[in-house]
């Protein structure tokens, strides 16, 4: 028996072939030799088992060698064919455990499916997730504005006290004698907040002007040309505003010699109403001239006298002053052609020695001293609004 075991020892390493006896070929010598200088056992070592310690690395087999001395039953191929074996008890082989490439101790490859590892996406889906995140990371930012958590608009009593009506208590007692209307709606209650660039507000049914709006009224003297710039150098209405801030145009014209009142603003639509003969807004001039005149002379002027452009009516005439043949006249009419009184009165047989415009609607030059230049109160602003309906 010992010599039989002896016999079995030594043999081991020849081959075993078909007929049961042994030989040792010269090429699987060499190469047994080789892969046991390499720690690698040779094919007939090989065990396959289900279980097990997995050698001297004291891992089992599905987890691979550890440590130091040679891999034996830790190695790839066994923990992969020892997972088959479990998996083909129950038809089929399981993927859960880790084999191949993927498992521990072996060479690190592409990406293994594992146990409750969820299945790969298809690439269109990525590519749709990509494009959602791109456009959701290009919506432009809302930014809010700098008064954000303010009420708009400024409180209506402050708005009236700088547009002038008065200190902000007077303002506070308007609102409570229902005096003021905002947008056609009169107020009642303190505190309503407005816009003043946006919202109508009158007092005492008169727009009130707001303060991004100038409007002056200048009793413009003779020789001054009513232009806001001369290219000769000739003194003009520009002249008589150089200091302000804001861009001023005039409503309307003069001639040269003609003195009385012209009205200057930034209001453009203002200006293009007053001078526009639809809303037909009426001037009123004093005219010097020589008489006597006929007791008809204002029936003429208003029947119309016939001028080379056409006819002009005069929708007012009066004598104001008489000394002997000197005569001061009084002419309102509602047309802005040039020159238009001086032609009317010469065409009727009496020159004007001298001219002078009294008022231009509702806005009367008073007793302002000629060359003088005057904000016009807000009263007189909501006054000119209404005669051209705004």
């Amino acid at each position: 028996m010992r010599s039989s075991g002896r016999n079995n020892d030594s043999g081991r390493g020849n081959y075993r072939g078909a007929g049961g006896g042994t030989s040792q070929p010269k090429a699987g010598g060499k190469r047994d030799d080789k892969q046991q200088r390499a720690g690698r056992p040779r094919p007939e070592e090989r065990r396959y088992d289900v279980g097990g310690t997995g050698g001297p690395g004291g891992k089992d087999e599905r987890g691979g060698a550890k440590g130091g001395g040679p891999k034996s039953g830790g190695s790839k191929s066994t923990g992969s064919r020892g997972a088959a074996a479990r998996g083909g008890a129950k038809g089929g082989p399981r993927t859960g455990a880790k084999s191949g490439p993927g498992a521990k101790g072996g060479p690190k490859g592409g990406p293994q499916r594992g146990r409750g590892q969820a299945p790969a996406r298809p690439r269109e889906y990525d590519a749709q997730v990509e494009e959602r995140n791109r456009a959701r990371h290009n919506k432009p930012q809302i930014k809010t504005p700098k008064t954000f958590g303010d009420e708009d608009g400024e409180r209506l009593q402050k708005v009236l006290a700088r547009a002038g009506m008065g200190s902000r208590r007077a303002c506070e007692e308007l609102i409570d004698q229902a005096r003021v209307e905002v947008n056609g709606q009169i107020v009642m209650e303190q505190g309503v907040r407005v816009d003043p660039e946006k919202d109508e507000i009158k007092v005492d049914g008169l727009t009130v002007a707001t303060q991004s709006y100038l409007f002056f009224a200048l009793n413009k003297p003779a020789g001054v040309v009513s232009t806001m710039e001369d290219p000769d150098g000739r003194q003009c209405l520009g002249d008589y505003v150089t200091n302000r801030e804001t861009r001023l145009f005039h409503v309307g014209r003069l001639d040269t010699e003609t003195e009385g009142i012209i009205l200057l603003t930034n209001h453009g639509e203002l200006a293009h109403r007053l001078t526009h003969p639809r809303y037909g807004v009426k001037k009123t001039y004093l005219a010097a001239i020589q008489g006597p005149l006929p007791r008809d002379l204002g029936k003429q002027l208003k029947d119309g006298i016939q001028l080379e452009d056409g006819y002009a009516r005069a929708d007012h005439f009066r004598v104001v002053e008489n000394t002997g043949k000197n005569y001061l006249v009084e002419v309102t009419l509602h047309e802005g052609r040039k020159h238009i009184v001086r032609r009317m009165l010469s065409e009727a047989g009496f020159p004007v020695d001298k001219l002078v415009r009294t008022s231009f609607g509702p806005i009367a030059l008073g007793d302002q001293k000629s060359g003088w230049l005057r904000r016009m109160t807000n009263t007189e602003v909501g006054m000119l609004m209404r005669e051209v309906e705004l």
